[in-house]
């Protein structure tokens, strides 16, 4: 082998070996910006989906301007329409799916979810429509690093509305398929799938943090705030 051949040879070994060595870079660039942009994604759907319940909050409380009372819930997963018969919700439900077709609202989360309402049954009923004095049911509650706290004052609330989060523990979709809370330490998921009137409104956290595993989104309508539009309209009394 003459020597302008064993220097083609390294010269083409040595290529191989470079390349080999970017491809390598490019990979664990691209790796590092994966999990990056992953998150952003993410967290734009937490974004989303906050700004929906925001403006599911609006709804209700120009629902309760127009009409004087709040809406039931949903009729099922596939019809967003309220489900009322005569004055009061059927069958005296009064936790669902929020009313989606009935009040002009996107039907699910931004990880295609339909959102969990609650409604105080004395703000649902039309014949006997609320005021200023009506008792309200719902609490809601939070955890300061252990103990479950009241983040309302008890049986405070006319209504609340909630996403069940990236995990959907507990979940509807918006195609009608319910999604299993698992029966591990989420907890506070668990109370927040099956219960009326009490609902847990916390910071996310792994499955290592008191109350469990938990992404759930959950938001309410201040009496306070539902009032004071409602007197202002002259829906209420001063």
């Amino acid at each position: 082998m003459s020597a302008r051949q064993r220097h083609r040879r390294n010269v083409g070994g040595f290529s191989l070996i470079e390349i080999a060595i970017v491809l390598v870079i490019v990979g664990l660039m691209i790796g590092g910006l994966v999990t990056p942009l992953t998150v952003q994604l993410e967290q734009r759907k937490v974004t989303e989906t906050q700004q929906a319940l925001d403006e599911a909050k609006e709804a209700l409380t120009g629902y309760a301007l127009r009409y004087g009372y709040l809406p039931c819930p949903a009729i099922s997963s596939m019809n967003g329409l309220e489900d009322r018969r005569g004055t009061r919700c059927n069958g005296e439900k009064r936790v669902g799916f929020l009313p989606w077709a009935s009040l002009g609202l996107r039907q699910g989360d931004s990880w295609n979810n339909l959102f969990r309402y609650s409604v105080t049954p004395a703000f649902s009923d039309s014949e006997q429509q609320f005021n200023l004095g009506t008792p309200r049911d719902i609490s809601i509650a939070t955890r300061n690093g252990g103990a479950l706290l009241q983040a309302t004052a008890q049986n405070d609330i006319p209504a609340m509305i909630m996403s069940h989060g990236k995990n959907g523990f507990g979940a509807t979709s918006v195609q009608g398929q319910r999604q299993a809370v698992l029966a591990g330490k989420n907890v506070d998921e668990r109370n927040n799938a099956s219960n009326a009137a009490t609902f847990i409104s916390r910071a996310a956290s792994s499955a290592q943090q008191s109350g469990g595993e938990f992404d759930d989104i959950v938001v309410w309508l201040s009496p306070n705030i539902l009032f004071n539009r409602m007197v202002a309209a002259q829906r209420l009394p001063r």
